[in-house]
């Protein structure tokens, strides 16, 4: 028999064989426990450890930590301001994790956490009903080792729950439109409705109208492509749901009216959301391209997948509907869910990568009802290939960088990432090979390839990358946050943000110029101009790291 043949039969009777590294890849994605390792490497992996992020994750915890401090559990402040960026229900989970676990980077991370998992149960069990085991338990994975979502997960920030509010609520409405095509009696479909407009309130509790307008324009295009009109205003004009949603949403609304008028409607719905998409803010701006960049690092490295079959969803959508639900209806249901969030965030002036996740959803769905498909395998693998030498050379890159920039302060910061990430030159050149060598096994499945280097990924990111990088960007914060408890001076801020300094400190930190005696946190480069702007008091030291520097203020001559 010539060697290629016996090469070929060998690799043939691998491939059959119980302990072969393919057989063991099926089987282990087969498992529910790939499912529990995948959630404890992407959502807790050092969750506990990694300092608190600013501005977002600092200014949510810090508003909490306030709320505790006065008692005042209806209006948020942060440094002592009102805060009117979001209505109150992350304010109360976070209030009651940190209530019942003391504060800690965990306490406020819990609700994050606790709202992924509902989320993932909530995918698990609508993939299961629609679907089969394997299925749901390939969505969940997809979800779960997306970049982006084991992002939020672990941060003390709203938006882990308002993907878990509408995820409930538009698994809800297709549940309805399936009892009531199916013609079951009005008792039965109704149900339904009642646990969509429960999700509708607490989405609206923890970010407003956007947890309404959602679910409300997708079902309504839905429905309509459906010639289920009826289903849909019957649902729509559902009474008893519009007052359990009232019962929710209206007694805080009452309280923050009756404490501060006025100020949270005109600050909230007026600023934070209409004059948002309407108008660029807080130097968040895009173009109608923006989400096309954004949309495979939210997906990494499920991004070229995603591509990959992208046509032939694409093809199913032209398919004439049938009136009775089944996989085109379904399919048609999640690609409306998608294609809703991306124009409507595409167009809005205020445009950040994670608003993109409310759509993201139903493409977990999609990738994983698409597994058996092994087309277009070159682009599926690209990206996460793309990405994992960019990543391989990003030391050297920002090395060279350290060197071309001019701001002292860029030259600073991009040396001390470039610092930090040198311990990890060969962790992340063996990444970059094993990514490649993953691509390059043509016996994998495409989708058993991917989820195993999502693992790696969540255990190079949250446990390599994040610590390095979170440690040269917030661990001076939260170390001058302890200096100064120590000190036990008054300490205002001045030309630096970081409301996690706050959180550390467990005191509020106002934003002004500093007078003798008090503690001043302020940015290095800026030390020379708050020097000259306190003389004749002199500004000393007593901790400098990084780009942090905690001065006290004293009288006497400058040096």
């Amino acid at each position: 028999m010539p060697s290629h043949a016996l090469l070929a039969a060998f690799r043939q009777a691998a491939t059959r064989t119980a302990w072969s590294p393919g057989r063991l890849v099926e089987r282990f994605f087969a498992s529910p426990l790939s499912l529990l390792l995948a959630v404890l490497l992407a959502f807790f992996l050092n969750a506990s450890a990694l300092p608190l992020t600013d501005v977002d994750e600092g200014a949510f915890t810090e508003a909490t930590r306030e709320m505790l401090a006065s008692g005042n559990l209806v209006s948020p402040t942060l440094n002592g301001q009102p805060r009117h960026d979001k209505p109150i229900l992350i304010y109360w989970a976070q209030a009651a994790s940190v209530g019942l676990l003391g504060q800690s980077e965990i306490a406020y991370r819990l609700p994050s956490l606790l709202a992924s998992l509902l989320w993932l149960a909530a995918l698990y069990g609508f993939c299961r009903r629609h679907g089969d085991r394997q299925t749901a338990l390939v969505a969940g994975l997809v979800m779960v080792l997306s970049l982006q979502v084991g992002v939020i997960a672990k941060a003390a920030i709203a938006d882990a729950l308002l993907n878990l509010f509408l995820a409930a609520a538009l698994f809800g409405i297709y549940e309805f439109f399936c009892a009531s095509r199916a013609g079951k009696p009005w008792r039965e479909s109704r149900r339904w409705l009642f646990g969509i407009y429960l999700a509708l309130g607490l989405g609206f509790l923890t970010k407003g109208p956007v947890a309404v307008m959602f679910p409300l324009l997708i079902s309504g295009l839905f429905f309509a492509s459906a010639r289920a009109w009826r289903d849909w205003l019957r649902a729509v004009f559902f009474l008893p749901g519009w007052l359990l949603f009232l019962a929710l949403v209206l007694p805080w609304h009452g309280m923050v009216y009756l404490d501060q008028g006025d100020a949270f409607f005109r600050g909230f719905y007026l600023q934070h959301n209409v004059n948002r998409y309407a108008s660029t803010f807080e130097g968040h701006g895009g173009n109608l391209l923006y989400y096309f960049a954004v949309l495979p690092l939210v997906l990494l490295p499920f991004s070229g997948w995603m591509l990959a079959v992208a046509g032939p969803q694409l093809q199913r959508l032209r398919t004439g509907l049938p009136l009775a639900c089944g996989p085109v209806l379904f399919e048609r249901f999640l690609l409306i869910w998608f294609a809703v969030v991306f124009v409507f965030f595409s167009m809005s002036r205020t445009q950040l990568p994670h608003y993109l996740l409310y759509g993201c959803t139903p493409l977990f769905i999609l990738l994983a009802r698409q597994r058996p498909a092994e087309k277009g395998r070159a682009l599926a693998f690209a990206p996460v290939v793309i990405c994992a030498v960019l990543l391989a050379i990003l030391p050297w890159a920002l090395e060279f960088a350290a060197a071309s920039v001019a701001r002292p302060l860029d030259q600073l910061l991009l040396g001390e990432v470039a610092e930090a990430l040198a311990g990890l030159r060969v962790v992340l050149w063996l990444f970059a090979a094993l990514v490649v060598a993953v691509a390059a096994w043509r016996s994998l499945p495409v989708w058993q390839g991917l989820l195993l280097l999502g693992l790696v990924q969540a255990v190079l990111l949250f446990g390599g990358l994040a610590p390095r990088l979170l440690d040269v960007t917030q661990g001076p914060v939260r170390e001058a946050a302890a200096v100064a408890a120590r000190q036990g001076q008054p300490v205002v801020a001045w030309g630096l943000n970081q409301p996690s300094f706050s959180v550390y400190r467990r005191a509020v930190t106002p934003s002004r110029l500093p007078q003798a005696g008090e503690l001043v946190l302020t940015r290095s480069d800026r030390l020379d101009a708050l020097q000259a702007a306190v003389a004749p008091l002199r500004v000393r030291a007593v901790y400098h790291r990084g780009f942090v520097v905690l001065g006290d203020v004293e009288a006497g001559a400058q040096p």
